[in-house]
């Protein structure tokens, strides 16, 4: 599990530098990210690379640490803490500049000593109340006017 866990410390360190070419290394060729909470999955590198960049300009200042984790097999789940700045009008608001401060758990899969999979989980509503916008009108820039509204 060790090195799992240093291939995920890895990821995260680059992420938190938004060093793009090193967040890239870590990743095989089918890698798959998935951010629920903003509903995108990007398959492969390309799709991988421009999620990130995306990730990276609506929040400049993205820093995650890794507090704790366990796995088996070739799945790792970490938990820990991401403390992000959003910027932009990416989702539909104007954000207050606030920092905000989140729980986050992510659920890594490899495969030939590489990240294949990470599944990014963290609460909309809690990065919308401190960035000072509307989480009704965060979801539906994301997810359009069906969900809305509807605690998901």
């Amino acid at each position: 599990m060790e090195p799992m866990f240093e291939l995920a410390q890895a990821l995260a360190a680059a992420k938190s530098r938004q060093d793009l070419p090193a967040a890239m290394k870590l990743l095989h060729h089918e890698m798959v990210l998935e951010a629920p909470a903003f509903g995108t999955t990007a398959r492969g590198p390309a799709e991988n690379e421009k999620a990130l960049a995306r990730f990276f300009a609506s929040f400049p200042d993205y820093d995650v640490a890794l507090e704790g984790h366990a796995g088996g097999g070739d799945a790792l789940a970490c938990w820990g803490t991401a403390r992000m700045t959003m910027t932009g009008d990416r989702f539909g608001v104007t954000p207050n500049g606030g920092r905000a401060e989140l729980p986050v758990f992510i659920r890594f899969a490899f495969k030939d000593g590489l990240i294949c999979g990470e599944r990014f989980f963290f609460d909309l509503s809690a990065l919308c109340a401190q960035s000072g916008v509307s989480t009704d009108a965060v979801r539906r820039s994301l997810f359009g006017e069906a969900f809305a509204g509807e605690g998901r």
